[in-house]
């Protein structure tokens, strides 16, 4: 099954399959606000967003959505429990320095959460490494070693262990390989990797 893109991106295509008309909706490192717009507008949910460039955060309350400037990471104990249905992190929880603290804080203040990142077990990332024997690099991972945003380096199965041993519980899976959904050895194949969770019941 291909995938659609939603402003170019196939992530974005399956989290605005996610998300219910009308709900309440923090994205965290939304950018230029481009996906909470889309959302606001098709969706018509409740948009909020964290961004730490201001120029970025400009673009985005220019596009009439409500967002904060500053780091994600400190600005999520601001939020009182259960202030919103869905928490999104898309392909940002590699960049942050305390992933797991900042996963227990999205389903604090969230009711469910989004997390899109891209899987360092792909097999063009392993081959990459094993014939240069360098950090990897390729289209996907296109960023030399010292000026990477990644600076920890997951795998679907690294996630999977991680969700088991917090007893969270996953309502959805996907697995994309460029325009294709991966249902086989995701771990090998997909390139990005997209979960909606929410806390132990």
């Amino acid at each position: 099954m291909n995938v659609s893109e939603v402003l170019g991106r196939r992530d974005y295509a399956i989290i605005s399959q996610l998300i219910p008309e009308g709900a309440r909706v923090l994205d965290l490192g939304c950018g230029d606000g481009a996906l909470l717009a889309w959302l606001k507008e098709n969706k018509r949910v409740e948009a909020r967003g964290v961004e730490l460039s201001r120029d970025l955060v400009q673009v985005a309350i220019a596009r009439g959505v409500t967002v904060y400037q500053g780091d994600l990471e400190a600005s999520l104990a601001d939020y009182p429990d259960q202030a919103f249905d869905f928490v999104i992190l898309s392909q940002t929880v590699q960049e942050t320095r305390h992933p797991l603290v900042v996963l227990k804080e999205m389903l604090r203040i969230g009711r469910h959460a989004i997390v899109a990142f891209p899987n360092f077990g792909h097999w063009r990332v392993g081959l990459n490494h094993l014939l240069s024997g360098r950090a990897p690099k390729t289209g996907l991972f296109p960023f030399e070693w010292y000026d990477s945003p990644n600076i920890h380096f997951l795998t679907v199965i690294d996630f999977e262990e991680l969700v088991a041993k917090q007893g969270w519980q996953v309502d959805h899976r996907l697995y994309l390989s460029g325009p294709s959904v991966v249902t086989a050895l995701p771990n090998w194949r997909a390139e990005i990797a997209i979960y909606l969770f929410h806390g132990p019941a």
